[in-house]
């Protein structure tokens, strides 16, 4: 059976089947790995999962013979649906497939299959007992065992430490393409959900722990994908824009999370206990933003790279993350919330920054000057001096200088 969407917002789903667990696959121009894993999947709940499911192949706008295969699919195997949406975007096909769908329990997970099934009934289990709110795989905890290559690892790592030290996330591992929610949940979050591509996993899941709903993770085995189609540039840019979009709406209130929390009988999440108060704790969530955006800086300047050169990669990500370090401590080391101020911050952080960056030039000009034939042992060991005292400056100009009235 094939529903076709004209556009973001799903219709209701057609026929109730009864299904305990809707998986949904969304798919683009994936005529030729398609059939096999949705075979072997269908196999696999079939021989494993003790209560009925329904596979959902969610195709967004593909131009290759990708729907006529999902539809074959679904006329051939039990619990198989086709849904066609015009318009490209995993987030966008995701919303759609799980708005229309009538199971309890839904969930997720790429074509390529790259996570072991075997993980799947220990993803929803929780969530059918009513333990959890959402469940996420993950590989990024001690229990993964991961095959991929250094690069993609690097880019894994460095992301969800941004995401931990600009949003204040707590779960591991925000990009999985495997994951599964509450229908409950679901209908609750999607409309608060903006992004419709790559980020729409990372604000489902911020949205969610900022509400106070139970994130289960599950550790998965874990198989990169070689011929995996993802634009690595595009989609970071992308999830940038999508943490500075978030961010801001967190920072100023926008979001109606008090609500949401209100509705599903749950208490937005505490502040992370142990954590020290007054000046130990803003010592403690600045260094924690500092590491964030150190790695904030290295990813966007990898980005950069090839199409700004080695000078302009430098500039435009020094540029990002002091913009990006200035927000995220001020609304998570210094408590600052709402609008007011927040151009002025900007401004007065870009002064810190330029106060920093001289302090570290300053000091090699001045080691150039002083003894020009040094080796770079002692120049590095200059340059990180400088950085500390660079590092050391910041903190005290921000607490003393920038953020200090609206703290008072």
């Amino acid at each position: 059976m094939t529903a076709t969407f004209p556009g973001v917002a799903a219709t209701p789903a057609e026929s109730h089947t009864g299904a305990v667990l809707d998986v949904v696959i969304p798919v683009y121009n994936e005529e030729r790995d398609l059939e096999p894993c949705v075979r072997r999947l269908h196999a696999h709940l079939s021989g494993t999962f003790p209560y009925p499911f329904r596979i959902t192949i969610a195709d967004n706008a593909s131009t290759d013979g990708t729907l006529a295969v999902a539809e074959w699919l679904a006329w051939e195997l039990p619990g198989v649906e086709a849904l066609h949406l015009p318009a490209k975007g995993r987030g966008r096909a995701l919303a759609a497939a799980w708005s229309a769908s009538d199971a309890p329990v839904l969930a997720y997970m790429d074509v390529d299959l790259s996570t072991d099934l075997a993980a799947l009934l220990p993803l929803v289990a929780p969530l059918l007992s009513g333990h959890s709110d959402l469940a996420i795989g993950t590989r990024l905890s001690r229990g993964s065992r991961v095959v991929r290559g250094a690069k993609r690892e690097i880019i894994s790592r460095g992301y969800n430490l941004l995401l931990r030290g600009a949003l204040a996330a707590r779960f591991s591992d925000a990009q999985c393409g495997f994951k599964a929610i509450r229908k409950d949940v679901a209908d609750r979050l999607l409309p608060l959900v903006h992004d419709t591509g790559w980020f729409f996993d990372t604000e489902l899941l911020v949205l969610a722990e900022r509400a106070g709903l139970r994130i289960h993770e599950v550790p998965v085995d874990w198989v990169d994908d070689p011929d995996s189609r993802v634009d690595i540039v595009a989609t970071a840019v992308a999830d940038l824009k999508g943490i500075w979009r978030l961010g801001r709406a967190l920072a100023t209130g926008r979001l109606p999370l008090a609500d949401l929390a209100r509705q599903l009988g749950r208490e937005p999440a505490a502040p992370p206990a142990g954590v020290p108060h007054g000046l130990a704790g803003q010592v403690i969530r600045f260094a924690g933003v500092g590491v964030a955006s150190t790695l904030a800086y290295l990813l966007i300047f990898w980005v950069l790279r090839g199409p700004a050169g080695a000078q302009g990669a430098n500039l435009l990500a020094l540029l990002i993350t002091a913009l990006g370090n200035t927000a995220a401590n001020r609304r998570l080391t210094f408590r600052v919330t709402g609008r007011q101020g927040a151009a002025r911050h900007q401004a007065q952080g870009l002064v810190v920054f330029a106060l920093g960056l001289a302090l570290t030039s300053g000091a090699l000009a001045s080691l150039a000057a002083v003894a020009p034939t040094a080796g770079r042992a002692v120049e590095v060991t200059v340059l990180v001096a400088a950085n500390l005292g660079a590092t050391l400056l910041r903190f005290l100009l921000m607490r003393g200088w920038v953020f200090a009235r609206a703290q008072a």
